[in-house]
């Protein structure tokens, strides 16, 4: 017998464990580095002021992947931007630049703060049809989004959401569903929020209010053996890996790697590799977050 999530290859009683093929990807990530304006409590990847442990990824190197996945006809169809806090990267507003110019559907998630409102004029110049701008928000109220996000960090993320609805930007909302509140509740109140801040967003939209499962490793959850997938009713090309992987640029290695998920970013298990062509390997749900948000939780970053 093993502990749960400690054998790549089996559950802890002793079963097969659940893996994904990928095939393509059809959504291909960058993190573009982990400083951030903010210190938000449970940040899955504990972004900050001081963490920078993913470095910031440079224009080449982004382009260098994008490259591959035309190149390679990998199938890519969105480009998206994590972080950190996106904007904080001097290059971001190249790499949106050259993501659109080859005709990607674009994505970028921020806070909507200082880093993107004293970038302005740079952002407004690449509005554009298949750029969308997703908005973290914790909670429909000032002071439950304070709580996570710290003091002073609502008014900003409402000046800057508010320019980009003025500025007629694609943009959609992202919150996690904490507070013991279930979707329904979530979205009834978000749509009071939305109404009182005169914004253009479908609360009723999954893909204009996005909700995720919280994260937490250290919850108790069930591990994903290759039988569940028939016992969930569930179809392993619907996993986020399945179709995704992200750029980062580890502080203590000089190249970029690519990483199975958005998720697990310092977890050298999920580590697979320099290049886009030889990450399309078995990836085994070998860690909570595979079973909590990906497939008990069905929720995908794009």
């Amino acid at each position: 017998m093993y502990s749960k999530f400690q054998n790549k290859f089996l559950t802890a009683d002793n079963k097969k464990r659940a893996f994904i093929n990928a095939q393509k990807i059809k959504t291909l990530w960058f993190n573009t580095g982990t400083l951030c304006n903010l210190a938000c409590k449970g940040c899955y990847i504990d972004s900050s002021p001081k963490n920078d442990r993913l470095a910031y990824l440079s224009i080449d190197e982004f382009k260098s992947f994008v490259n591959e996945s035309i190149q390679n006809k990998m199938g890519t169809e969105q480009i998206g931007f994590t972080g950190g806090e996106p904007f904080m990267n001097r290059d971001i507003f190249k790499m949106i630049r050259y993501s659109l110019e080859n005709d990607f559907k674009t994505l970028v998630l921020t806070n909507a703060m200082k880093p993107m409102l004293n970038n302005k004029s740079d952002l407004f110049k690449l509005n554009h049809l298949n750029l969308t701008i997703r908005v973290s928000i914790d909670h429909y109220s000032k002071d439950k989004h304070e709580q996570i996000r710290g003091p002073n960090s609502w008014a900003p993320m409402i000046e800057g959401l508010k320019w980009l609805s003025n500025n007629k930007f694609n943009y959609c909302l992202a919150t996690r569903l904490l507070w013991n509140e279930d979707e329904k509740t979530t979205r009834k109140n978000f749509k009071k929020f939305i109404k009182n801040n005169e914004l253009q967003i479908n609360a009723d939209s999954k893909t204009q209010l996005v909700t995720f499962a919280e994260m937490d490793e250290k919850s108790d959850t069930p591990e994903i053996t290759t039988e569940c997938w028939k016992i969930l009713n569930k179809n392993p090309n619907e996993v986020m890996c399945s179709n995704s992987r992200m750029i980062v640029k580890k502080k203590e290695n000089n190249h970029p790697s690519v990483i199975a998920c958005t998720l697990l970013p310092y977890n050298s298990e999920f580590d697979l590799g320099n290049t886009l062509k030889e990450s399309l390997k078995k990836i085994y749900l070998n860690h909570p977050h595979c079973s909590k948000f990906c497939v008990l939780g069905g929720s995908s970053c794009s």
